[in-house]
């Protein structure tokens, strides 16, 4: 499983052979429109946390060109497939095996609305199951217990929690989350894109190290191999 990282929540996972794109925000990321041709990627998928636009605003050029399946809750699947995209629904609790592995919409503590201001129903994050490897990716999220259901059911490889703070968790509750699903290896996404969101990046490592954890802060277009 290979997991790039293309700047806020924007990932790409390549898994069983497979393309798998996650909150696709790249052509409006001034840290990343330059450094990602979106033309250029592949996905079979686009799975989506929630409607805000810095997670879907590439989300139907993506999928216009490959046609790519769109997955996310049901009120965001519903939208796009009036599109004429196709969408595979979802809601919290359900599981389903797609043909890149095993995947499991669990709760996530956020907003959920599209850029007009209509409703995206309610926000969520993804843990999937591939290639012998199993990965969380939390979405935009308060620290919430339910993330503690996660270890009884799965054993994480990675977890993707978001660290920026003021409109998700921050450092310090990430670290905690990290605890509650039982994984020391952590990828941190959504920090630095906007103001309100910039972080010390060697205090957050050093805060990671110091409680026995890993932090990785990629560069955009950089990858890990799990």
């Amino acid at each position: 499983m290979k997991i790039i990282f293309y700047g806020q929540n924007s990932l790409a996972i390549e898994v069983s052979g497979k393309h798998i794109i996650v909150d696709p925000f790249i052509s409006g990321n001034p840290l990343a429109k330059d450094k990602v041709d979106i033309s250029a990627l592949k996905a079979d998928y686009i799975l989506l946390t929630h409607a805000h636009q810095d997670h879907i605003l590439d989300a139907e050029a993506i999928a216009k060109r490959t046609d790519a399946t769109i997955v996310s809750n049901y009120e965001i699947a519903i939208h796009y497939q009036n599109k004429g995209f196709k969408a595979h629904p979802m809601n919290h609790g359900g599981n389903w095996k797609f043909d890149f592995g095993n995947v499991k919409y669990v709760n996530a503590v956020h907003t959920s609305s599209f850029p007009d201001g209509s409703y995206g129903g309610q926000p969520g994050g993804f843990v999937i199951e591939g290639e012998h490897k199993n990965i969380y990716i939390a979405g935009d999220t308060a620290l919430i217990m339910d993330m503690k259901l996660i270890p009884m059911s799965t054993k994480l490889d990675l977890a993707i929690l978001p660290i920026g703070d003021n409109f998700t968790m921050g450092i310090d509750d990430a670290i905690l989350a990290s605890d509650f699903v039982e994984c020391d290896k952590v990828l941190g996404v959504h920090y630095d894109t906007f103001g309100y969101i910039e972080i010390d990046h060697e205090e957050a490592k050093k805060k990671f190290y110091d409680a026995g954890k890993d932090l990785m802060l990629l560069e955009i277009g950089a990858s890990i191999e799990l």
